[in-house]
């Protein structure tokens, strides 16, 4: 019985002789394998970039904006706008299908000062639960408390961006700025929220709600007791449905038109987002799994047709073997050992460098809702076990029928 050093030995040899047959196979196992990586990769992250970029805004949350009612059901060209009032948001948080909610005025005109720069961010003012609905973190400091409502404290939370043009390289936290004259101390700070250089939500200052309501409400005639819109969530993530319908009908009967019309309402819904990002994802599963069955079977017929040739080039050598004593099973382990270390080798090579191409698309900055490619270990052992299966058995097969001849019979084949 040989050592495996010696079958190792005669494996390379074998496969230095036919450099080029092997080259191809060996490339042939690992494109297939990088390529099918690399595109379950970039899948991957295109999931991941957009579950973060939803939680970024927090959970279960749904937004409703002033909207259009039409006189007519269906008829928009008879629609009257109307405003969210205060008291919508009141009889929506007691709705029966309502967690939470807030309400909030934006003002994007407004001028902040400091002593040390001018800034001309969004400021919202808002009730202390908002950060129960969106995510708000802290970076230092304090969130708004109901206190600073009720005895109308001139407090703010200012967005990371905000900070850093007010107070350039400066404590934030205990500093005052002037909003329109009107001053106010910083009492919080929160972190850099979004991907890359977002500046929608880091441009933003939160004071109390019944501050900005008196000091600076939404312009225009006929506006008293208005917000520019409301947050809310569920009782529970799969009642959204009926929570919408409570905040129609809330709405409807407050501004004095039909709730079930459905163009009457300008809102947005992350639950119902996060479904349809789902079906998405399950369709490109699904595409990435033809795609990926594809490439394997592709890869697995060349692998069989190579391997198959490759045997059966050897029948003769094969019978000068058992001719000078080999057993049937040092032949069969041999060709076992060879279809095992050209496919597994390929294999591992082909992941090595779909990891080396991903590591380097993870330095570029990519799109919103993209994160860089991720390899997927249950696709790199699929990919590479099916490959390895296929040459191993591609080898061994045309392997046993010329181990099972005699050797005279072997010796004669061409």
């Amino acid at each position: 019985m040989r050592t495996i050093v010696d079958i190792l030995a005669q494996i390379f040899r074998s496969l230095w002789a036919h450099k080029l047959r092997s080259f191809l196979t060996m490339f042939g196992i690992a494109w297939g394998v990088g390529s099918l990586l690399l595109l379950v990769g970039v899948g991957e992250g295109f999931r991941s970039g957009n579950k973060r970029e939803m939680a970024e805004f927090g959970k279960d949350i749904m937004f409703l904006f002033p909207g259009r009612a039409p006189a007519v059901k269906g008829n928009m060209n008879s629609a009257r706008s109307y405003l969210l009032t205060y008291d919508d948001y009141l009889d929506i948080r007691k709705a029966p299908h309502v967690r939470n909610a807030a309400p909030l005025i934006s003002r994007g005109d407004l001028h902040e000062v400091s002593e040390f720069a001018n800034g001309s961010g969004e400021i919202l003012g808002t009730e202390p639960q908002l950060n129960e609905i969106s995510y708000l973190p802290l970076k230092e400091g304090r969130w708004l408390n109901q206190l600073d409502g009720e005895q109308r404290r001139n407090v703010i939370v200012l967005g990371s961006e905000l900070s850093k043009t007010l107070f350039p390289g400066r404590p934030t936290v205990g500093s005052f700025i002037l909003i329109n004259g009107l001053r106010f101390e910083v009492v919080g700070s929160m972190p850099h929220l979004g991907h890359g250089d977002n500046l929608w939500l880091n441009m933003r200052g939160y004071i109390p709600f019944q501050v900005m309501s008196a000091a600076f409400p939404i312009k225009g005639e006929n506006h008293q007791n208005s917000i520019s819109f409301i947050e809310y969530q569920p009782r529970v993530t799969a009642e959204h449905k009926l929570s919408q319908d409570d905040v129609h009908q809330i709405v409807g009967r407050n501004h004095g038109f039909d709730s079930s019309d459905e163009n009457a309402f300008d809102e947005w819904d992350s639950i119902q987002e996060s479904k349809m990002v789902g079906t998405i994802f399950d369709v490109m599963n699904m595409f990435l799994g033809a795609v990926g069955m594809v490439t394997l079977a592709l890869g697995a017929i060349g692998v069989i047709n190579i391997m198959l040739v490759a045997v059966t080039e050897r029948t003769h050598e094969i019978g000068l073997r058992k001719a000078l004593g080999a057993t049937n099973r040092s032949i069969l382990f041999q060709f076992f050992l060879e279809g095992l270390l050209l496919t597994l080798g390929s294999g591992l090579i082909g992941m090595f460098f779909a990891g080396v191409l991903m590591a380097m698309m993870g330095t570029v900055q990519g799109p919103g809702g993209f994160d860089p490619p991720k390899l997927v270990p249950m696709s790199a052992l699929l990919a590479i076990g099916s490959l390895t299966l296929a040459g191993v058995v591609a080898g061994l097969y045309p392997a046993r029928k010329a181990a099972m001849l005699q050797p005279v019979e072997a010796l004669r084949q061409e």
